[in-house]
């Protein structure tokens, strides 16, 4: 037996010894990686914060839990205030966690959630702003850095598929404290300048670090201001930043940005090859369409056309010429047979004196007709000659024949019928009872 010797139990030596850390190391300041987290219903928190080489147990119960700003998870690094304690129930040594802030990529992380937030609510991600691409860019201006593989990747893509597409480089620095205003810059140049229909802003893989300045509000602010169009191509697919949610479109690699931009000289051969046998097929088309619209339209106008016309009636005169030679032909032969006819039987019958009679009552009408057409011929040209005279007297002629003139201009042969019709040095023709007179005028009067 042990005597004199002060002897603990379990519970006492678990009191004590909490009594005597928290009295040692009141509250300290750690970091370390959250492990082993469990959130239970009473709204406590418990998890193992640990480092490459040790870890402890922590707990954060619920009123400190409601300060944090974010939710704490496994793997996320963070910065702890806690009171170092003794779990006496299980002899477990223990933090109790007042404070929790997120660090080195968890704080990255945190600040990135922030942001992206902040930006989705003022509506920077909304379609609506979105800029449509080119369907045929000119001109491609790409944004990285010049010595990456990112600007590799792109340009031989871009070679690949469409050679003749320019291509202008805007050289930056993608990460360090420089690469976010250079970025800022560089838009900001690049749509002064207008050098190009379409950007792609780039960078090759990384960590949420490395992609820290595609982060920055004043860049991501600066891509939704910019008047051109903007591919972000920002690490690989899995990778996301907040530039490639305010970008006008989002490529998972440069390589794919490259190709998005870019049309496949191959597919856009062949549309043009299918183009023109369409087109080469529509004019064939249209000019047989044409063609026999013209002819139909030269048979109208042959139809309509007045010499047309005069072939028409002169054949149809010529028809009914024939027609009628043939028909008085034809009334001549019948009269004539029946002349003789009628002869035969006049003379069956020894009609001489009737004979005799008609012929001499038909020398009296031819004696009678002869009268009356010598009268009205006499009666007719007597009409004519003073329809002659009275035609004489008002012709002009007969009035140039009495000294007088006509008088037109030269320049378009309208009549003058006084003086104010010409101009002093202007040339007239004057038409005489016989020739004509080409003279200019140096004077005129008024009368």
């Amino acid at each position: 037996m042990l005597d004199h010797v002060k002897i603990y139990s379990v519970s006492q030596l678990c009191r004590e010894t909490r009594l005597m850390l928290e009295g040692h190391f009141l509250t300290l300041n750690i970091e370390g990686e959250i492990s082993n987290l469990s959130c239970p219903a009473s709204g406590h928190i418990y998890f193992t914060l640990k480092d490459q080489s040790a870890q402890v147990q922590c707990a954060m119960f619920r009123i400190q839990r409601r300060k944090l700003g974010f939710n704490p998870s496994n793997g996320l690094q963070v910065q702890i205030k806690a009171r170092v304690s003794l779990y006496e129930a299980r002899g477990n040594f223990q933090l109790i966690v007042e404070q929790m802030e997120a660090a080195g990529d968890g704080l990255l992380r945190q600040q990135f959630e922030a942001l992206k937030r902040k930006l989705e609510n003022e509506g920077l991600y909304d379609n609506t702003h979105k800029k449509p691409l080119p369907v045929l860019a000119s001109r491609v201006g790409v944004i990285t850095s010049a010595s990456g593989a990112a600007l590799h990747d792109i340009l031989s893509v871009l070679k690949a598929r469409f050679p003749l597409l320019d291509v202008l480089i805007y050289p930056v620095t993608v990460q360090g404290e420089l690469a976010k205003q250079e970025i800022i810059d560089t838009l900001s140049i690049a749509n002064q300048r207008k050098d190009c229909d379409v950007i792609i802003l780039a960078r090759g893989g990384g960590s949420l670090e490395d992609f820290q300045a595609f982060n920055e509000e004043q860049v991501a602010r600066a891509i939704y201001q910019s008047n051109i169009p903007i591919v972000s191509a920002i690490g690989h697919e899995v990778d996301f930043t907040i530039a490639d949610f305010v970008a006008d479109c989002r490529a998972p690699t440069p390589s794919a940005a490259a190709e998005m931009i870019s049309p496949d000289q191959f597919e856009y051969l062949s549309q043009l090859k299918q183009q023109k046998t369409r087109l080469i097929a529509l004019h064939a088309n249209t000019s047989t369409a044409k063609q026999v619209h013209l002819n139909q339209l030269e048979r109208a106008l042959n139809r309509a056309h007045p010499g047309m016309q005069l072939q028409m009636h002169a054949q149809r005169l010529d028809d009914y010429h024939l027609r009628l030679q043939f028909l008085l032909s034809k009334t001549i032969e019948q009269k004539k047979a029946r002349l003789s006819k009628l002869y035969s039987q006049l003379l069956s019958q020894q009609a001489t004196q009737k004979i005799h009679l008609y012929q001499q009552r038909l020398t009296s009408l031819q004696h009678r007709l002869t009268a009356s057409i010598t009268q009205q011929t006499s009666s007719t040209q007597l009409r004519f000659k003073r329809a002659h005279e009275a035609l004489n007297t008002l012709s002009p002629l007969a009035t140039l024949s009495r000294g007088y003139s006509i008088s037109q201009r030269a320049s378009d042969g309208s009549f003058l019928v006084n003086a104010q019709q010409v101009r002093i040095g202007e040339t007239i023709n004057i038409k005489l009872s016989s020739g004509s007179l080409l003279a200019n005028v140096e004077e005129t009067y008024e009368h």
